[in-house]
């Protein structure tokens, strides 16, 4: 019986048996692999202050959320993007006692900007929350 496609004559084997070679050449290889330092390239950049932004304060006992028209967010008056609206609402959770959040979308704002203001408040877990000024648009012919 012929074993690795020798002749059936009794002649020893003239070919390299190259499976072991292969098995150490993969266990090499994956000894390299392991042994290779993960690449962490990294470049330490100074981002910018911005010097001029408002300073906006989280008052203790009432703040105020107003929509303009103009697509303006305004706390307590103060005009502030989404992403320190979020910063200010986590604020009002470091209180002892949660201060109460109003909020007060102009006639004229935008549905958008308000279900994504009020979509921040609900995830930013703000639990004394109320709208306030409804009371002027009781009839739709008033603006």
């Amino acid at each position: 019986m012929a074993m690795s496609g020798g002749k059936d004559d009794g002649a020893p084997m003239m070919d390299m048996n190259m499976t072991p070679l292969i098995d150490v050449l993969l266990v090499l290889l994956i000894m390299f692999i392991i042994t290779i330092p993960v690449a962490t390239h990294s470049t330490d950049i100074d981002l910018p202050v911005p010097s001029d932004a408002p300073q906006t304060t989280v008052d203790p006992i009432k703040n105020k959320i107003v929509l303009t028209q103009a697509g303006e967010i305004l706390w307590n008056g103060v005009a502030i993007n989404e992403g320190q609206l979020v910063g200010n609402l986590q604020d009002t959770l470091n209180f002892s006692v949660e201060p109460e959040l109003q909020f007060e979308p102009e006639g004229l704002a935008s549905y958008e900007q308000s279900a994504k203001v009020l979509n921040l408040i609900k995830v930013s877990g703000v639990s004394k929350f109320g709208f306030v000024g409804n009371e002027q648009f009781r009839e739709f012919d008033k603006t």
